[in-house]
């Protein structure tokens, strides 16, 4: 399996081997999958190792002492050190699996803000965070009787860092961020957001779910307190994910759930909790997910985020210049400092419109708010389409997707 040319290249016709989905036909159409940001598809690496276990069998983890109990056991905590590794964690028992990104930032705004966060105290997120970085941390405030911020972004959809100095007061308690706007494709300097929260002792935690796919993440070098991202959008099975959190701060945190696993002792009178990471992991988790995840990030890492990293790149720019071709259209997020996303509306094409003609033509894109509300209200608009670009997409997938946008415009 050779992904790379002799110059580290990648080796795009072989990668699109490994990912059989892309080559059908939707309508008698070649598919043109643009919806990656979304979710990913998945390697053939990663089915067959799934299909391995679900064929060979499975055990409950940590819970028995026979063979496929031990056998699953030690591929499930094999995930672990993965992602360990995947993300330069200190130590493993910082990585706490989840259901995904979801999950994991309503396991930190329950776990930490029950214990760090009352009455008249303060969150702050920003202006283009996914429904997943508000919603969690508005019950929280809710429940506690605290206030929620909102650092804005400006019409070019950078985000206004400078104005984190007067947002923040004595009484902030954490800073929830993302590093890439799922619509705007925004990569945020997340390095100076940590720096400047960290002058005053506040934690900052950063919604990954669309960045650890495309860029090289090093928490440590980060220094962030919590980072969270998805399986299913870094080319892993679905209902799987993550939460790195430095581990002085889950200790002193509260179990998110309770259950079986996350338990030391149990009695009517009252209960222990379990050592971490179990203290956060209740019940019996997705095993076989986890083990198909732990299969997709050494199939990137194989690969390379650097070389992903500059091939998508790429794309972008090739894509976002032919698409401005097009007559009408008008993208929406324009910071020079993107990754693989560009939303756009047609001055005359409603976006599901849009969407479902192109559909029609084989190419897939998304339509709609993208779960961010507030990105729409800021530019005033009703929603928009999404291309997203993938390492498995070709300049070839562009030029069929711009002659099908320019096919759908003219109906219009």
């Amino acid at each position: 399996m050779i992904h790379c040319t002799e110059d580290m290249a990648l080796d795009i016709q072989t990668i699109r081997k490994d990912f059989p989905v892309l080559d059908q036909k939707v309508y008698n159409k070649p598919l043109v999958y643009l919806d990656n940001a979304a979710t990913t598809q998945r390697p053939i690496q990663v089915e067959e190792v799934v299909s391995q276990y679900y064929h060979n069998g499975t055990g409950n983890i940590h819970r028995a002492s026979h063979f496929l109990s031990d056998k699953s056991t030690m591929a499930f905590e094999n995930c672990r050190d993965i992602i360990q590794n995947f993300l330069n964690a200190k130590h493993r028992e910082e990585i706490i699996f989840t259901k995904g990104t979801t999950e994991a930032i309503n396991l930190v705004a329950q776990g930490f803000g029950e214990v760090f966060v009352g009455e008249g105290d303060e969150v702050i997120v920003s202006e283009m965070e996914h429904h997943s970085n508000i919603v969690p941390w508005q019950l929280l405030c809710d429940r506690n009787n605290a206030t929620l911020k909102v650092i804005p972004f400006d019409d070019n959809g950078v985000l206004m860092v400078d104005k984190l100095d007067e947002l923040i007061t004595e009484k902030t308690k954490i800073i929830s961020v993302t590093y890439i706007s799922n619509v705007l494709g925004t990569i945020n300097p997340v390095r100076e957001i940590i720096a400047k929260a960290h002058q005053h002792s506040i934690p900052v935690m950063i919604d990954a779910a669309q960045a650890v796919q495309h860029t090289p993440i090093d928490v440590q070098e980060l220094d962030c307190d919590f980072l969270a991202f998805s399986g299913h959008k870094i080319y892993g099975p679905t209902g799987t994910g993550a939460l790195y959190g430095k581990k002085e701060w889950l200790e002193k945190m509260k179990p998110y759930q309770g259950g079986g696993e996350m338990i030391e002792r149990v009695s009517f009178k009252e209960t222990s909790f379990n050592q971490l990471p179990y203290k956060f992991e209740a019940g019996t988790p997705n095993i076989i997910g986890f083990i198909g995840l732990a299969e997709a990030i050494k199939y990137v890492t194989a690969i390379g985020l650097e070389a992903i990293a500059a091939y998508e790149e790429e794309l972008l720019h090739y894509a976002t210049s032919e698409l401005l071709k097009v007559d009408g259209i008008r993208i929406i997020g324009t910071s020079p400092n993107k990754s693989s996303v560009i939303s756009f509306i047609h001055e005359k094409a409603h976006h599901y419109d849009l969407g479902m003609l192109l559909d029609k033509l084989g190419i897939a894109i998304r339509t709609g708010r993208h779960c961010a509300d507030p990105i729409a209200d800021h530019f005033d608009i009703s929603g928009s389409a999404r291309a997203s670009v993938s390492f498995y997409n070709t300049k070839e997938d562009i030029d069929l997707f711009i002659a099908a946008m320019k096919r759908v415009v003219q109906m219009f």
